[in-house]
């Protein structure tokens, strides 16, 4: 039977030659993992790399892994906010891509059931640097690695995720494989990320209700904010599910709204006939080129009532406009993205998640540029009085994330209500 083995000697020597003087004590500690008796082998007390990342340029990163096992190819992206990953697993908006967090500690709160954005995790995988060994939030029902676990998502840790940024900021956003196959070898990865392509894919439809439905819940209380400004006269409010995130609907209910979500394939006429004080393009994944049913039901709307466009919504409006949109370098994800309201001068503290811009000089005359990016200067928000709409490239909706933009809902509903005095 192996064992472990510790030898300890303990010997009195003298400091001088005097056999009267000062002695100190000193110590000699011998260890042994293996057998005593037979020097067998026994396993280490710590996880070894038993994943890879192999990203396109032909890089190989070794890592452990956590949560589900096998092979998963992905578009891989860098998330630079410092808290708030459950809210990221859960933002329908990453489906296709591997999230790599630039903050070294995830999972140290845990999860729990109320901060989910979604029905379930869409995204293709997390990579992050170091993985709580321990949970600590009063909330917490469950450890991060058990909640990938069961909804089958592949994570990998211990990971130089700060070389992989770099990478990404000087490259671009890269498509890359996890794998934690054996069997599989280095350029049979290579291949599969260099033969998988995200650009052009409608990854909308997988993300999107299938049947409309009504959404009630608002923000709970010890959650609410702004509460001074909610409204008695209620606007309905229709939503294109292009993998809308639950707090938009809910801090649209918390402004006074009754919402009916819509499937992203839902026609035009049928949201028409409801006669809705207003319509909702939502946030959502991917390639807004790659969904022209998308562009063209929002053609059909655009001048018939006031509408919103958040992230997605607001590159299709781009697009049914007549302006054009670019795929970025390595877009933008995370919590602390600044912003310049160019109507006020203002400058917000925003949550953003895209990898494509509208082009502003694609644009038509008409067509008001209200926000801009302050890192890069691209494009963030756009408006059109004469054809009562407006847009976002980023999150008001705070989750995860600051609450500075949270009033463009109020902006909205008073948009549904000058319309409806109007009419």
């Amino acid at each position: 039977m192996a064992t472990n083995a510790m030898y300890l000697s303990v010997i009195n020597r003298p400091l001088v030659a005097n056999p009267n003087s000062l002695r100190v004590r000193s110590f000699t500690v011998r260890c042994s993992t293996g057998s005593v008796s037979t020097g067998a082998s026994v396993a280490a007390p710590w996880k070894l790399a038993d994943a890879r990342l192999v990203l396109e340029d032909g890089s190989v990163w070794k890592a452990k892994s956590f949560g589900a096992s096998g092979t998963q190819v992905g578009e891989v992206v860098f998330n630079t906010s410092l808290t708030g990953y459950q809210e990221i697993l859960t933002d329908p908006s990453y489906a296709g891509q591997f999230v790599l967090m630039t903050n070294p500690h995830i999972g140290n709160t845990g999860v729990n059931i109320d901060d989910e954005e979604s029905i379930k995790c869409f995204l293709a995988g997390l990579i992050i640097r170091s993985l709580s060994i321990s949970t600590s939030n009063y909330r917490c029902t469950e450890s991060l690695s058990d909640y990938l676990l069961k909804r089958n998502i592949m994570g990998i840790y211990d990971v130089d995720t700060r070389a992989i940024t770099r990478r990404l900021r000087e490259d671009g956003s890269l498509i890359g494989v996890l794998s934690t196959e054996e069997s599989k070898t280095d350029e049979e990865l290579l291949e599969m990320s260099r033969t998988w392509d995200i650009v052009g894919v409608d990854l909308i439809s997988n993300v999107s209700c299938k049947q409309p439905y009504e959404w009630v819940e608002k923000t709970g209380s010890e959650w609410d904010f702004n509460s001074n400004r909610r409204h008695e006269e209620t606007f309905h409010v229709v939503a294109y599910d292009f993998g809308i995130k639950h707090n938009i609907l809910r801090r649209l209910a918390s402004y006074g709204c009754k919402i009916t979500v819509v499937p992203s394939t839902w026609p035009a006429a049928e949201t028409l006939k409801m006669k809705p004080d207003g319509v909702l393009f939502s946030n959502g994944p991917g390639d807004p080129s790659a969904v022209p049913y998308a562009v063209e039901t929002v053609k059909e709307i655009i001048g018939k009532v006031p509408i919103f466009g958040i992230c997605m919504g607001h590159q299709l409006l781009g697009q049914a406009l007549g302006g054009k949109t670019y795929k970025m370098k390595f877009g933008h994800h995370g919590g602390n993205h600044p912003v310049r309201n160019l109507r006020n001068g203002s400058v917000e503290i925003s949550a953003q998640n895209h990898n494509y811009a509208v082009d502003p000089e694609s644009l038509p005359s008409g067509v008001e540029v209200t926000h801009v990016n302050l890192n890069d200067g691209s494009c963030a928000g756009l408006a059109f009085p004469q054809r009562k709409l407006m847009s976002l490239q980023y999150h008001p909706e705070a989750s995860p994330g600051p609450h500075d933009s949270d009033l463009v809902f109020d902006h909205f509903v008073e948009l549904m209500r000058k319309e409806k005095q109007h009419s």
